[in-house]
């Protein structure tokens, strides 16, 4: 059983992200946590260009264990640029380019989403050092950058499918993120 909270803005308003929370995490020590951002594609849609369900699943099963954790939902779709723009992304991938040439032939950076909110909301939970689950530097990067101290990165590794292979070597490739070990195929040395 998780407990799903929600949150409000600093004008009060409600915001879409959200955190689900396993077991008495509020000065807990460091807290093993998971930034996942939005893909109704893959989340819910089932969608075998990616491994975010899969990530999302082991976040899930990981955090039910008795220590617990603290999952944060946020609303980044397409590593921010929303389901439309994610959907033409996908059209152009159909044509040869690879995620980050989309982005670019769209107008937009390789990766849009900011760590701020989720940072906000591990202080709002009293969260102030976690064991962060993800194959990402830059949840690392962004989350130290706005007061959290991550003392340990635990890689979060989804089993590969040939449906995700270029998906998950351009995240490594031009993306940085720490995926040698996930993708098939590949050499490590």
């Amino acid at each position: 059983m998780f407990e799903v909270i929600s949150f409000r803005d600093t004008e009060g308003h409600t915001v879409d992200d959200v955190a689900l929370v396993r077991g008495n995490v509020s000065d807990a020590g460091t807290v093993a946590t998971r930034i996942h951002s939005e893909c109704l594609t893959g989340d819910a849609l089932g969608s075998l260009r990616c491994d975010c369900r899969e990530q999302l699943e082991l976040a899930l099963d990981r955090f039910a264990a008795p220590d617990g954790g603290v999952l944060l939902y946020l609303r980044q779709e397409g590593r921010g640029i929303g389901i439309a723009e994610k959907v033409r992304a996908y059209e152009l991938q159909d044509h040869g380019m690879d995620t980050v040439e989309a982005n670019h032939h769209l107008g937009f950076d390789d990766d849009l989403r900011s760590y701020e909110r989720a940072a906000q909301m591990l202080h709002a939970l009293d969260v102030t050092a976690v064991d962060l689950h993800t194959n990402n530097p830059a949840k690392v990067e962004g989350l130290q950058g706005h007061g959290i101290r991550v003392k340990r990165r635990v890689p979060i590794v989804a089993t590969s499918r040939v449906e995700s292979q270029t998906y998950l070597a351009t995240k490594r490739d031009k993306m940085g993120h720490l995926l040698d070990d996930v993708i098939s195929g590949d050499d490590p040395d």
